[in-house]
């Protein structure tokens, strides 16, 4: 059991560490967190929209970053490394994380969600699924949930191409838990057929395009002789 307990603590380490940075890098817009080990030390992958606001000036707020993981959560020799993202609006973490603010500023829910929605597709998502949990309009629980496109909810195609993200919205009449996933533009699945004409398919598989026609052989004569009658 030594050694299930060590897994167990390790990663309950990495969740402590995504909530302290998710806190701590709110401004910044933080959109995911890799954490590797090296043979220098511990990898830390950060990815912001906001690159410059995790660095800080002279990178006074990226080495103070750097000695709390080290000395609170006990990463030996992290090294942090600052990262882009690409499309914020195809980045589940950062999308949850700004209709939960968007809650927060008095939006409607619905409102808010069907805005959070377009603006996901139109970034060439090929599907969005989003669930918005709480006290919305009353004093009763409930869901809503917004979808547009193509989701999967479980198997290997969820595993590989749905990025999840999820935010929490402090409101007077409680607290709002808002879900996004995100089916990423590149996403193929398997029942996706794509038919090529003749042009296409001889670039794809010359050798069957360019081959030698084979010449069917020669059909042997056979000689039929009467019987003299």
């Amino acid at each position: 059991m030594a050694a299930e307990r060590k897994i167990v603590a390790e990663y309950v380490r990495r969740v402590l560490l995504k909530e302290y940075l998710m806190k701590e890098v709110s401004r910044a817009g933080f959109g995911g967190l890799d954490v590797q080990r090296t043979p220098m030390g511990t990898r830390v992958i950060l990815t912001t929209e906001r690159p410059g606001l995790v660095i800080g000036r002279r990178g006074q707020t990226i080495k103070t970053l750097t000695q709390v993981i080290e000395e609170q959560f006990g990463f030996e020799n992290p090294q942090i490394e600052v990262q882009e993202v690409e499309n914020a609006s195809l980045n589940a973490q950062i999308m949850a994380e700004k209709l939960a603010f968007s809650l927060e500023r008095g939006w409607h829910f619905r409102r808010a969600g069907h805005s959070t929605v377009r603006r996901i597709m139109d970034a060439g998502a090929r599907g969005c699924y989003i669930i918005v949990a709480g006290k919305l309009s009353g004093q009763r629980h409930r869901t809503e949930k917004f979808k547009e496109g193509n989701i999967k909810f479980c198997g290997e195609t969820k595993a590989q191409f749905i990025e999840h993200g999820y935010a929490v919205a402090k409101l007077k009449m409680g607290v709002i838990g808002v879900t996004v996933e995100i089916m990423v533009k590149d996403a193929k699945m398997p029942a996706d057929i794509n038919v090529l004409n003749k042009t296409e398919a001889a670039a794809v598989l010359p050798d069957l395009f360019n081959a030698p026609a084979v010449e069917a052989p020669a059909e042997a004569e056979v000689e039929v002789t009467e019987e003299a009658q």
